[in-house]
C-alpha cells in the first residue's frame, strides 16, 4: 500500500500598496525604490501573488504605468485633478481606494500585507488582525510614520534597512558589447 501524498496549497497572499506613502517615505531618505524589484521582493519574501498599486491617474505618466503593469503590479487609480497653479502640490489620496479593494479582495486572499505607513489604515490593520488575514504592514521609513500604527510594532516590517537591495541602481553607461 502506498502512502498517501501530501498536498500543499499554494500561499496566496495579496499586497495593497499606497504608492504615494511608499514613493515618498523612500525618497525622504534620500533614495529611489525600484518598484521591479520591489515586486520580486513581495514574492519571494512574503510569498505575494497579487500586489494592488494604488495611485493617482495622470496622462503624462503613462509610460510609468506600463512599466509597474509589466513589473507586475495590478494598478487601481484614482483621478487626479491638476492644479493651475504651479506651486500646489498635486495629491492623489488612495485611502479609500485601498481599504474598499482590500475588503472586495478579502475572500481571495490568505494573508494581506498593507504597505504604507498612513495612520488613516489603522481601522482597516484592526479588522484584518481581528479576522486573521493581517500578515505584515510594510513601512517604508522607520523614522516617519504615523503613531496610530505603533501599537502593531510586532506586524511591522521597515523598508528603511534595505537601500542596496530595492534601491534604483545607477549605472555608468559602460557598453559592455563586444562586436560593433
Amino acid at each position: 500500500m502506498k502512502p498517501a501524498k501530501k498536498t500543499f496549497r499554494k500561499i496566496n497572499n495579496f499586497a495593497f500598496i499606497d504608492s504615494q506613502n511608499l514613493n515618498l517615505g523612500i525618497r525622504s531618505q534620500g533614495w529611489k525604490l525600484d518598484f521591479a524589484r520591489f515586486r520580486i521582493y513581495l514574492k519571494d519574501k512574503y510569498k505575494v501573488t497579487k500586489a494592488f498599486l494604488f495611485i493617482g491617474y495622470m496622462p503624462k505618466y503613462k509610460t510609468i504605468y506600463q512599466h509597474l503593469t509589466k513589473s507586475g503590479y495590478i494598478l487601481i487609480f484614482k483621478p487626479v485633478l491638476e492644479s493651475k497653479n504651479k506651486h500646489t502640490p498635486v495629491k492623489g489620496n488612495v485611502d479609500a481606494e485601498l481599504v474598499l479593494h482590500t475588503m472586495i479582495e478579502f475572500p481571495k486572499y490568505d494573508k494581506a500585507i498593507i504597505a504604507s505607513g498612513d495612520g488613516d489604515f489603522h481601522c482597516l490593520i484592526e479588522y484584518l488582525l481581528k479576522k486573521k488575514k493581517l500578515f505584515r504592514i510594510i513601512i517604508p521609513n522607520k523614522k516617519k510614520y504615523s503613531a496610530l500604527l505603533r501599537k502593531f510594532i510586532k506586524h511591522i516590517d521597515f523598508l528603511s534597512g534595505l537601500k542596496e537591495k530595492l534601491s534604483i541602481k545607477k549605472t555608468r553607461g559602460i557598453n559592455l558589447r563586444t562586436k560593433p
